[in-house]
């Protein structure tokens, strides 16, 4: 028992006198300080980083809406003018102007429809590959 007591006894006095010295106080505040100050420094930085992502996008939306008002304004006032009124009344009333004719055209033939739809037409020629056209440049191959 009178061992142990010693042992507690130094083990106390080496505490106090090797690791509760007024320096090593000091100098672990210091640490403790250094880590809050850092840490709260990338929170800051963090959050300030989010919030100008969230201001980013609230500009491009701000900026969406604005080109859509001011795409509804011109289609407000291409609608309020009188060329579309002109074009609105031809379409749905057949309106039509003093020695203007209306010109019936007959159905097209098989041969007018299918002109483009032909299956012998040449495919365009596969382009050669990147590593190809790198050899024909430098051997001239």
């Amino acid at each position: 028992m009178e061992k142990l007591k010693t042992r507690l006894r130094r083990f106390y006095f080496r505490i106090k006198h090797d690791y509760l010295s007024f320096d090593n106080i000091i100098f672990f505040v210091a640490i403790i300080v250094c880590f809050f100050w850092t840490y709260s420094s990338l929170s800051a930085t963090a959050r300030n980083w989010e919030l100008a992502q969230r201001l980013n996008v609230r500009k491009k939306e701000l900026e969406l809406l604005e080109l859509e008002v001011e795409t509804m304004e011109v289609e407000n006032e291409y609608y309020r003018s009188i060329e579309y009124q002109e074009l609105s009344a031809r379409a749905k009333l057949n309106k039509i102007f003093e020695g203007e004719e209306m010109v019936y055209l007959p159905p097209n033939s098989e041969e007018a429809i299918n002109k483009y739809n032909n299956a012998d037409q040449e495919a365009p020629a596969p382009e050669p590959s990147n590593s190809s056209q790198w050899f024909s440049f430098l051997f001239g191959i």
